[in-house]
């Protein structure tokens, strides 16, 4: 058998995808990966933004022997093809553990063979699909078989030396110093581009790009709208003050090497006062002043998992909201399964309710009170529901496979009263939830109907309190026609099925993945954003569409939208509307 073999950056560019993706669409390179869906591997098989100098060799004296370069470039490889499912440390994630204990008993023959020709379990075919050389995967078989690299710790030493104030609170604008609508901003991440977009909902002109970390995941509203976080997967906070003439950074940190989430204080007398970003690597969270991002207090998340009660040293920092009911921030932490409240009233005498739930907790939102917050534990194919004013879990909500929910879409059926809605990763359909124990109480924490979408695939889904649709996306559907449209619901005909709307035919793009990415209400909830996201050097464009008539609105297209991907109403997002 002849293998094709392909440089390490083209074989990152064709194995990456979203919400990671760097270069090619998967649509140029699709490797074979027995046993699982392309959908589900393009969201867990992402690279991890840890550079190989970061870590440093262990070797193991009854491992093969192995060189200092080929221990660098093992671990690039590790780092942007493996970490992702087995974890920093291969004490295993969503995929299994790779310590010596397991491998140095299989032997290098052994693993050259699980790595080139994959597994039905869910092991990639490296070798025989391209994606790595026959030298690569016997490079990879002997680093297998190593003590893992350790990355460093972040202590909060760490992170103050990062801490820069550029414009101090008190030489901040005492009043908004521009004639822009803020309520109407989106804040639109450029992912590859390593900025955000600022842009006018009223004009759908750009306001201005932003630099910011890496591959910005989320952004987040302080509880005022003054002040806008954005934090980059590779651990970097921006703070964006909107009320200057031009918005920009006004404070900036970086709480780890690797993160996903930001959110600030919401409950009534401590508004903007605190921030807080939990970090993948080290696994931890971080609380930090409000106005200007000073770190006060580090709490890891090392602990036991709620299945087994076995330790795990690398439980991940997930989503996290502000409680509206207490002074509190709800944590996801990942493999563990745990969703931790954590009260800010007084962080010397720092106060934790531990909820077990299930494992690999995610993302998700709240429901229409805002009292119960509902979690995607996706590799369970569960809904925690925790009430955030008694403090507890409320249920747990079987779904279907790999739920991603984003945050989540609220509306009222015509049948069984107000739901929260997730879509799926790994499958086509869309489970709709009773969120009512009060009027409805036999249909809450239930799933009281499931819809077929176009597929799996879906990150986001999303409707608005004055609209009678709910959206869904499908970005990472192997198929290019339903990655480039997406479905659309009556939410007072349900049972009629969806229409496609052809988002990225209306962009009138060139060549490129043209991925259409997370729909996102305007202020006023009368149009729908979407992202049409090509690779670096191709052209993209964000496509406004009429949430009444589903007919373009718009289209706007900018030299500087390289790579955009999630995008963020400043109202919508301020106050958790969706």
């Amino acid at each position: 058998m002849r293998i094709k073999k392909l440089t390490l950056a083209a074989a990152v560019s064709a194995i990456t995808a979203l919400p990671l993706l760097t270069g090619v669409a998967w649509a140029q390179a699709k490797p074979v990966h027995p046993g699982t869906q392309e959908e589900e591997l393009r969201y867990k098989g992402a690279p991890v933004p840890i550079k190989p100098e970061e870590a440093q060799e262990k070797i193991t004296p009854k491992a093969p022997p192995m060189t200092a370069e080929e221990f660098t470039r093992a671990k690039q490889i590790y780092f942007e093809r493996c970490a992702g499912c087995h974890g920093v440390l291969r004490k295993g994630a969503t995929g299994k553990p790779l310590t010596p204990d397991i491998t140095l008993a299989k032997g290098t023959e052994y693993l050259k063979v699980f790595i080139a020709y994959g597994s039905p379990a869910g092991m990639p075919n490296w070798q025989t699909s391209g994606e790595l050389s026959e030298k690569d995967v016997d490079l990879m078989a002997r680093f297998l078989q190593h003590e893992p690299p350790t990355p460093p710790e972040y202590s909060l030493a760490d992170i103050k030396a990062s801490w820069k104030v550029i414009v101090p609170p008190e030489k901040r604008p005492k009043k908004k110093m521009n004639s822009y609508n803020l309520e109407n901003i989106f804040s639109t991440t450029l992912r590859d581009d390593g900025k955000i977009a600022l842009i006018d909902g009223d004009s759908k002109q750009i306001i201005s790009t932003i630099a910011t970390g890496y591959a910005v995941h989320i952004s987040r509203l302080s509880a005022s709208g003054r002040y806008l976080y954005v934090i980059g997967r590779d651990a970097k906070i921006n703070m964006i003050d909107l009320w200057m003439e031009k918005p920009d950074t006004v404070a900036e940190i970086k709480v780890g090497l690797e993160a996903r989430s930001v959110e600030t204080s919401k409950y009534k007398g401590y508004e903007d006062k605190f921030a807080i970003a939990g970090t993948y690597w080290p696994p931890q969270f971080v609380l930090m002043k409000g106005d200007t991002l000073e770190p006060l207090k580090i709490v890891s998340t090392r602990g036991m998992t709620v299945d087994k009660q076995e330790y795990h040293p690398e439980p991940r920092v997930a989503a996290i909201v502000a409680s509206h009911h207490k002074p509190e921030f709800v944590v996801n932490v990942k493999e563990t399964g745990k969703i931790m409240l954590v009260n800010y009233t007084d962080l010397d005498n720092l106060k934790i309710t531990e909820i077990a739930a299930a494992r690999f907790l995610h993302d998700g939102g709240w429901e229409s009170s805002k009292r119960y917050v509902l979690m995607a534990a996706n590799q369970s194919n569960k809904i925690a529901v925790v009430d955030t004013k008694a403090g507890r879990l409320a249920g747990l909500v079987d779904v279907g496979k790999i739920p991603h929910p984003g945050r989540g879409a609220n509306f009222v059926h015509p049948k069984f009263g107000p739901v929260w809605a997730t879509s799926h990763l790994g499958d086509e359909t869309v489970s709709l939830i009773g969120t009512d124990p009060k009027k409805h109480p036999q249909y809450a924490w239930k799933v009281v109907q499931t819809l077929k979408a176009q597929g799996g695939g879906s990150l986001f889904i999303k409707t608005h309190p004055k609209s009678k649709n709910l959206w869904v996306d499908t970005p990472l559907n192997p198929d290019a026609k339903v990655a480039q449209s997406v479905a659309v619901f009556d939410i007072d005909n349900l049972d009629k099925g969806y229409k496609v709307l052809p988002i990225a035919e209306w962009a009138g793009l060139g060549e490129g993945a043209k991925r259409v990415v997370q729909p996102e209400y305007n202020k006023a909830g009368d149009e729908v954003w979407f992202s049409v996201w090509s690779a670096k050097n191709q052209e993209s464009a964000i496509v406004v569409v009429d949430d009444k008539t589903l007919k373009l609105k718009t289209v706007i297209k900018d030299k500087r939208l390289i790579t955009p991907t999630g995008h963020f109403n400043v109202y919508n997002t301020q106050h958790d509307v969706y």
